[in-house]
């Protein structure tokens, strides 16, 4: 019998964040542990096509969703594909790459949960939601530096692209157990890169940790920077974990201890505790810093991921 993989889902439109978040889960867990597999790779035209076409790589029917079913059915029972690569400098396809699925795999991309056969592949679904302004700096700052656009380009591209965004692309946060919303602090709104607030809506489609002493004055030794509250999304009760840029050392520690008691195999991960690459972010002089939020954000998914491979 082969060890069937867990499955993570990370999903958002262009410049949402997936890449860093991925990347940051893959450290905590090990990159030799983790299989990474981007849906943007199963595009059906190159750029010069799509332009040509005037079809946009968010829309459905700009790439092949059959394959990646096929593809996340083989890699959920342990099986080896044979991977398209587009290669996003050039805007052309590489040659495919042979892959064959760790014990942890995670899909990032713009369409994977546009289908119920791939909804039902992931273990954990994850959904980004930065504010639209927040990821337009992103975008811009993205494909100026990587991918050769000028500001005006990556403007355009933004306002074309729009009514897939709204068509295609934000209905998907409705299969999403986790919705994480990174957000610059309301007294500093043109801190748009370090050190953000974030805000995660947990769904009681998979059972998260017990972090119901934050809710009480007496138990909580978090004070205001870390908060957990009770509200409502899209009609369904959900929990609501903000964790502020701010928050201290301290305050981080008894949040980590809390998801560390319920898995004792997540502890050899906390941030503060040996592992220096998660929760790091690269300022824009390339300094590197740590962004609290964005640690303990992948401490959470981390403990999903754990708790699904019954560690």
């Amino acid at each position: 019998m082969v060890e069937r993989p867990i499955i993570l889902g990370i999903v958002g439109d262009s410049a949402a964040g997936k890449t860093t978040l991925t990347k940051g889960i893959a450290q905590v867990l090990g990159e030799e542990n983790v299989t990474v597999i981007c849906t943007d790779d199963y595009h059906r035209y190159d750029r010069r096509q799509r332009a040509e076409l005037g079809i946009s790589a968010l829309h459905p029917d700009c790439n092949y969703l059959d394959i990646i079913e096929q593809h996340l059915d083989l890699l959920k029972s342990g099986q080896s594909i044979l991977k398209p690569i587009y290669n996003h400098s050039t805007g052309e396809f590489d040659p495919p790459e042979y892959i064959k699925p760790s014990k942890y795999v995670i899909v990032e991309g713009l369409l994977g949960y546009s289908t119920r056969l791939m909804q039902d592949s992931y273990d954990i679904k994850v959904y980004l939601a930065p504010p639209e302004s927040l990821r337009t700096t992103w975008k811009i700052k993205r494909d100026t530096r990587k991918r050769g656009y000028t500001d005006e380009q990556v403007i355009e591209q933004l306002r074309k692209r729009e009514p897939d965004s709204e068509a295609f692309i934000r209905p998907q946060r409705q299969w999403a157990d986790v919705i994480v919303s990174f957000y610059p602090p309301e007294e500093n709104p043109e801190q748009k890169d370090l050190l953000l607030n974030v805000c995660l809506i947990l769904r009681p489609t998979i059972p998260h940790p017990d972090l119901s002493t934050i809710l009480h004055a007496e138990g909580n030794h978090l004070g205001s920077a870390i908060r957990l509250g009770l509200d409502r999304d899209m009609g369904k009760p959900v929990d609501v974990l903000e964790i502020d840029g701010h928050a201290t050392a301290e305050q981080v520690r008894e949040l980590e201890k809390m998801l560390c008691n319920e898995v004792p195999y997540l502890g050899q991960f906390c941030s503060l505790e040996g592992n220096e690459d998660i929760g790091k972010v690269i300022g824009t002089t390339g300094e590197s810093l740590q962004s609290y939020p964005l640690a303990l954000t992948q401490l959470l998914i981390t403990y999903h991921m754990i708790k699904a491979a019954g560690l």
